[in-house]
């Protein structure tokens, strides 16, 4: 199986937060769309008739897009791999989204579009903390906005958080996985703050301005993410994300096991098994006048990476396939690597999977370097 990632770069304000490419401005809209669709055709026997199974809208800030935008590539993607694709209704189709664009105009013409599943932007249910990030919404209508699309029959919403915040506390972070859980959403994303270079919050930072969670208290947060979610009954699926029964995001879980995808639009990556390659990040329509770069993946290359994604998952390194991809050698290897992290507990072996324990999932980055070549 196969899938689709289509990069919408647009967004009506920077977050705080954000190093993704992205525009503040809406100008060049309608000539990126008809971009998207000239490299949705220049591209069209990528994925070398795979089986399509998912198609994913990111961003940026795609709920930007009208109804007619996506109404235009949805029929190019019909056009162009619509034969390779399963039927919509057995895809997923995911829509990433901010709650301040669902109206409930906007809400009604999504209705009559094919997307199946709505992942929401909110980061936070605290209103200081929303401000800090620059976020357009506050708790409020970000409780509005998923009332809204339960109302008008999603039930696969994904929500987004952020944990680690400046001035965050134990209580703050309870409160808001707590309103989060009572909306009743079947998936919920938790990231970590990060810093990144160039962006207001890592400049604030750097003037002393604001203060980044000491690693004690990204642990505690961690922890309480992890004990509240799996009470309410939700699967640490993977390091940041958590499922009801039935409800993985299938276009992600593709990623952390290996399958193909192509991506459209600026600054969009794609792989083949062979190769990974990105488009060139530039506004508007003008990311097709340069050539995408290329990395080929050598045997090294593609061992760490199979570590890096499958290690990330709640079922971990399957030693088996290990040894069917990359030989006895490596296989060896990687128990070799292991060993300190079985006899400490952070990593164990059930039957032929290699996967981390809670305590495991603190260090991960740390287990997975040394599991590398």
């Amino acid at each position: 199986m196969a899938g689709i990632y289509l990069h919408i770069p647009f967004c009506r304000s920077r977050c705080a937060y954000c190093d993704f490419f992205s525009s503040t401005s809406l100008d060049e809209k309608e000539s990126y769309v008809d971009a998207l669709c000239r490299e949705l055709h220049a591209r069209k026997n990528y994925l070398q008739g795979q089986i399509i199974e998912t198609i994913y809208f990111g961003g940026g800030t795609p709920s930007q897009l009208s109804a007619g935008d996506f109404e235009k590539i949805f029929q190019t993607i019909d056009n162009t791999l619509g034969e390779q694709c399963l039927p919509k209704p057995a895809m997923e189709i995911t829509l990433e989204a901010n709650p301040d664009d669902l109206t409930p105009e906007y809400v009604s013409a999504l209705r009559h579009l094919p997307f199946n599943r709505i992942s929401l932007g909110i980061q936070s249910l605290n209103d200081t903390e929303l401000r800090s990030l620059n976020r357009r919404h506050n708790a409020v209508s970000a409780i509005q906005a998923v009332k809204r699309l339960q109302e008008n029959g999603f039930s696969n919403i994904s929500m987004d958080l952020i944990y680690g915040l400046p001035g965050q506390t134990q209580t703050i972070w309870q409160n808001t996985l707590k309103k989060a859980i009572a909306l009743n959403v079947p998936h919920i994303s938790a990231y970590h703050l990060t810093y990144e270079e160039g962006t207001p919050l890592f400049q604030k930072w750097q003037q002393g301005e604001i203060q980044p969670a000491t690693e004690d208290l990204s642990i505690q947060l961690f922890e309480i993410l992890i004990d509240r979610l799996e009470q309410a009954g939700y699967e640490h699926y993977e390091i940041s994300n958590f499922a009801r029964p039935g409800f993985r995001s299938r276009h992600n879980s593709a990623y952390w096991n290996g399958a193909h995808y192509l991506g459209i639009g600026a600054a969009a990556h794609s792989y083949n098994g062979c190769s990974r390659q990105w488009n060139p990040s530039l506004p508007g329509a003008r990311y097709l006048d340069q050539a995408a770069e290329i990395e080929e993946i050598d045997a090294k290359t593609a061992y760490n990476d199979f570590v890096i994604t499958r290690l990330r998952t709640h079922e971990g390194i399957d030693l088996e396939e290990l040894n069917r991809l990359f030989g006895e050698n490596q296989k060896d290897y990687c128990l070799k690597q292991a060993q300190k992290f079985l006899q400490n507990k952070t990593l164990e072996i059930n039957s032929s999977q290699l996967y981390l324990t809670r305590k495991g999932l603190f260090i991960s980055d740390g287990i997975m370097s040394d599991l590398m070549l």
